[in-house]
């Protein structure tokens, strides 16, 4: 079997099963926390008798025993089907494409500009004079260790309230967006420049680029043409924590700056006990998990070519 097969199987599988473990968790985890699932379905509607509680739980299975309503569960999930939503009596994978884009566009402009703000940053302050690099590893030490919520509402304070450049609620302007993103995007800079200055500074000292320098490359190419590359493989091994940021992140971003979106679904979906949202919403957070794994793995072989041979993959 070539290479390139048995690794895109074995990827597969081990795919399959986080997608599978992580809707697991996810319906174990919500058998848990008290309260009845009826009492999401019928909202505050005090006319609902006895008898309509009965058949609302019948309706959803909620009456079945444990395993039948995980095997239950699991059946619609390879089948596509995510189930209705208790509170908005609509199908979850039309709830979820619903809110997708805005996430979505904010997510991917905070991954555009966190990367610009890293690679420049990383590329301006290894092996300068000190005390640029020392300032820059404090103000990426304040940047990480302040709650997102925290920050979003100085942004708004500043650039909103006071100086009015900015709208403070979703409009469907672009401008809108700026303080979402700035909010979401420097915490993920901070982390990836420390990463990538590390292993920037120590891909400078490595033979490759001695031999660089004494072709008689200027140090800025080596910098950015040689060094750098070595320099962004720590970096991608921080896919996977960048989509658990972006998902969290996105949940508090959105509700500091009301901003609709998936964030903002499954917030409501947890304090309203809307089982099959939050069930959703898992389970896509686990996909999009994989897909960006491996998208890392394939760049990857593409920024280190020792890996293609056992990948299989082959550079463009």
């Amino acid at each position: 079997m070539p290479v390139a097969l048995r690794y895109a199987g074995s990827r597969l599988l081990a795919a399959v099963l986080v997608v599978w473990g992580a809707a697991t968790c996810a319906f174990l985890v919500l058998q848990l926390v008290p309260g009845d699932p009826v009492d999401a379905v019928v909202g505050g509607n005090t006319l609902v008798d006895a008898d309509q509680r009965e058949e609302i739980r019948h309706r959803y299975g909620l009456d079945d025993p444990l395993l039948v309503q995980y095997a239950s569960y699991l059946g619609r999930l390879a089948a596509g089907d995510l189930g209705d939503s208790y509170r908005l009596q609509q199908p979850v994978s039309a709830v979820l494409a619903e809110q997708l884009t805005p996430t979505l566009e904010l997510a991917l402009y905070a991954t555009v500009l966190s990367i610009v703000l890293s690679v420049a940053v990383t590329v301006l302050t290894s092996g300068r004079a000190r005390w640029p690099r020392r300032l820059a590893e404090l103000l990426e030490l304040v940047v990480v260790s302040t709650p997102s919520f925290w920050f979003g509402i100085m942004l708004l304070t500043v650039f909103s309230f006071r100086l009015g450049w900015f709208p403070v609620s979703d409009s469907g302007d672009p401008a809108s967006l700026v303080l979402p993103v700035i909010t979401l995007a420097l915490p993920i800079a901070a982390v990836l420049t420390q990463v990538m200055r590390e292993g920037l500074l120590a891909a400078l000292e490595q033979p490759f680029a001695l031999t660089a320098r004494a072709r008689g490359l200027k140090e800025h190419t080596v910098r950015s043409r040689h060094a750098l590359r070595h320099a962004a493989l720590p970096a991608l091994t921080l896919a996977g924590w960048f989509t658990g940021t972006l998902l969290g992140g996105a949940v508090v971003v959105e509700s500091v700056f009301a901003r609709s979106g998936i964030g903002r679904v499954a917030l409501d979906a947890v304090t309203g006990r809307d089982l099959p949202v939050v069930q959703g919403v898992v389970t896509l957070s686990a996909v999009a998990f994989v897909a960006i794994g491996a998208m890392v793995e394939a760049l990857y072989a593409v920024a280190d070519p020792r890996l293609r041979r056992r990948t299989g993959v082959t550079a463009a």
